[in-house]
């Protein structure tokens, strides 16, 4: 199979990630600090230089303030439900994902204010598109850093350090940027940082990540057990008492060597992603019918319509003909589908990782030229 569906789930990973995963299974089959046995004492070894990792590659000042979560949707829960509001006012965009809007839309439901900020003269997010919406009354701005939609990439940065001006948090959702970019919380102005291991980070499925700073406070929404402080009703500090419940060893244990892996490679992946975008890009603009929803990005990004077969149809007929994974539809996103005029029949997407390579996107182009 040629595999073009790495938005959704990175295929491909580093054999350390992979092995690292496999030693966990097949050696440490253990709840990890529950108990003080050797096993358990390695097993928690592992967690915590992951989280020390982590707290370094992505710069948030503390390691006790990494959690680790199932996944990027429960790290956005975690930071969207976990944090008090005090006036009751949320900011964010027409790009985000239901992993964002569906909580959002939860705290509507009971009387919180949401204001969206759409695109003015570019196809992403500029800090001139969302600043003006925030008042002395917003809570909170949320924003992605990239559209999985598009692949394009907002400027959160420059939102972030003009927030840190206003006393307002941010929390970034960094599913699509995550491992192919270079985040630093302290230096892009962002609160809260939220993950996807088994995306760009080359981890295996199972691990989410909420990282947040000194100052930006969360109260737990999931409740259990943490081996520590049996006798309280909730831990009294971070991480346990987010952490309720048994971590994922295995997939805690391939995102580090994942981490490691992408953090020594941005500037090659980058360079290796914007060519094979770029690649794609120029052959589909060969292809009667098309409209490119996406230019050259170092995420991988690739979204297109054609005018007389919609997005779901082609998608079935590469997989079930020519063997080629791609996703049509709405990605989870509709609010950038209704912004960009896309949402009747969706777009098709073709995300790539640095592990594919010309031949496969060759073979794609002579499909879609077939079909």
């Amino acid at each position: 199979m040629i595999y073009f569906d790495n938005a959704a789930s990175g295929f491909f990973k580093p054999s350390q990630s992979t092995e690292a995963a496999n030693h966990a299974i097949r050696s440490l089959g253990v709840n990890g600090g529950r108990s003080s046995h050797r096993l358990a004492v390695e097993a928690e070894k592992i967690i915590f230089n992951t989280r020390k990792l982590l707290s370094k590659t992505f710069n948030n000042g503390v390691i006790e303030r990494v959690i680790f979560t199932s996944n990027c949707t429960e790290a956005l829960n975690f930071a969207i439900f976990g944090k008090s509001l005090k006036y009751g006012e949320i900011v964010t965009t027409v790009t985000e994902h239901n992993s964002v809007l569906r909580p959002l839309y939860h705290l509507e439901e009971s009387g919180i204010r949401l204001k969206f900020a759409t695109f003015s003269d570019k196809p992403f997010i500029q800090a001139k598109d969302i600043l003006p919406l925030v008042t002395k009354k917003t809570d909170l701005v949320i924003m992605n850093a990239v559209s999985n939609v598009t692949g394009f990439k907002n400027e959160y940065e420059a939102v972030g350090n003009e927030l840190k001006k206003l006393g307002v948090p941010l929390i970034l959702d960094g599913a699509q940027a995550g491992g192919h970019v270079d985040i630093d919380m302290e230096r892009d102005g962002v609160d809260c940082l939220c993950l996807a291991g088994h995306k760009g980070l080359c981890s295996i499925q199972g691990v989410g990540v909420l990282i947040f700073k000194e100052g930006f406070e969360l109260s737990p929404i999931k409740f259990g057990g943490s081996g520590t402080e049996s006798f309280s009703k909730v831990p009294s500090c971070y991480p346990e008492i987010l952490e309720a419940g048994t971590l994922n060893l295995p997939a805690i244990a391939s995102l580090s060597e994942g981490v490691k892996y992408v953090s020594e490679r941005y500037v090659t992946s980058s360079e290796t992603l914007f060519s094979l975008t770029s690649k794609l890009i120029d052959g589909l603009r060969q292809l009667k019918g098309v409209t490119l929803y996406s230019a050259p990005n170092p995420f991988g990004i690739v979204s297109f319509s054609h005018e007389r077969i919609d997005s779901m149809t082609l998608a079935r007929h590469l997989s079930e003909t020519f063997d080629i994974a791609v996703r049509g539809g709405f990605h989870c996103a509709p609010k950038i589908h209704e912004a960009m005029g896309t949402n009747y029949d969706g777009l098709l997407r073709a995300s790539l990782s640095v592990f594919n390579d010309d031949t496969e996107i060759n073979s794609f182009l002579k499909a879609l030229k077939t079909i």
